[in-house]
């Protein structure tokens, strides 16, 4: 009679999920597609925008690779020692200074990989940035399908040992449209031997 039940409550448990899962597809979804809005928006922006006059006026979108959720990964987060001084080199032959404040591990594809997050120094002392981390990374897609010089993730500081990485918000450095400015490069710690089909392309 307990094993009867117990099956019950795992079917229902089954039959829920599987209805909600929809559901849960379609908000990931909309909130990729929210991001890819805003990040397109920020380049129609004369402010903001790493683009010329002329070449906003005929800017009609980022080209995306497709949403696809598998590259959304929860990786876990070991924070290392907030003085670890780590010195970005930038594409302008300068450098920028970061802590290296965590290491991410996750398992993709059948192995696992490790990636470095850093802190700005210059971003952190501002209210607005007190609590963001930066994600520089190389994959196998560069030079081909994305910029050569690598891609940029925005992370937020995590409450606990787990972080979220979702490569569906790789987007470009701005001197990939623009050599005026000075990009760090990411380190060869955080370059990833398969390719990231997500995010923008170049």
């Amino acid at each position: 009679m307990k094993t009867l039940l117990f099956r019950r409550i795992v079917h229902v448990i089954v039959i829920s999920f599987l209805i909600q899962y929809p559901i849960f597809a379609q908000d990931y979804h909309k909130s990729l597609e929210h991001f890819q809005t805003e990040l397109n928006e920020e380049f129609k922006n004369l402010n903001e925008s790493p683009l010329s006059k002329r070449e906003i006026k005929s800017f009609e979108g980022l080209p995306f690779f497709p949403i696809d959720e598998k590259y959304k990964v929860m990786a876990k987060f070991e924070r290392t020692n907030s003085t670890s001084l780590y010195q970005l080199k930038t594409t302008a032959n300068t450098m920028k200074s970061y802590d290296l404040y965590g290491i991410a591990s996750f398992e993709f594809h059948g192995k696992e990989w490790k990636l470095n997050i850093y802190q700005s120094h210059q971003l952190r002392v501002q209210e607005k940035y007190k609590d963001y981390l930066f994600l520089p990374f190389t994959d196998q897609t560069n030079g081909a399908e994305t910029y050569g010089g690598g891609r940029y993730i925005d992370l937020s500081i995590p409450e606990g040992e787990r972080i979220e990485i979702d490569f569906n918000k790789a987007y470009n450095p701005f001197c990939a449209y623009n050599g005026g400015y000075a990009c760090p490069i990411p380190p060869k710690e955080n370059d990833l031997a398969l390719r990231i089909e997500a995010g923008v392309k170049k």
